[in-house]
């Protein structure tokens, strides 16, 4: 199974506490696909939601293509994810009982198809950014002493 990441959202490991990852599939027109394997892809400000037990993720920019023509498809649209039932059911009750948000993580690519990664997150406060950047400059320094101790 080839895999190739297309787009990380990076803002997300920082704004969240990541609970639990499922990947899922995208309904996506010709010209969004082509697109996307041109790696014109942002998530800033999107995020997963449900309507009648179908999940969507919303705010996801994909670039015009630039050999599209009149059909081209509209930037921002909303795009249904591919995802069996239960867990559509259990991600959502999640949402709903428990205050979790469900965000996306990266765009693959998996043989040819667009698998967009998404995670069940809990926001974090300012201080819980805050240490996570102290842990993360922390372990930076540790690594910087052990590469010098080993030349």
């Amino acid at each position: 199974m080839a895999s190739k990441i297309v787009s990380v959202n990076r803002k997300a490991f920082h704004d969240y506490f990541i609970i639990e990852k499922v990947e899922a599939g995208l309904v996506l027109t010709g010209t969004e696909i082509k697109s996307i394997r041109k790696g014109t892809v942002q998530f800033k400000d999107a995020y997963i939601h449900f309507v009648n037990g179908e999940a969507f993720i919303r705010d996801m920019y994909i670039a015009h293509y630039t050999q599209g023509n009149i059909f081209n498809h509209e930037e921002t649209r909303e795009r249904k994810l591919l995802l069996h039932k239960h867990e559509i059911v259990r991600l959502q009750k999640k949402v709903v009982l428990k205050g979790f948000t469900i965000i996306p993580l990266q765009l693959l690519l998996v043989d040819g198809r667009a698998k967009l990664e998404i995670a069940l997150a809990q926001g974090k406060e300012l201080h819980d950014k805050r240490q996570s950047e102290k842990e993360r400059d922390a372990k930076r320094e540790i690594q910087k002493v052990m590469k010098s101790r080993l030349k």
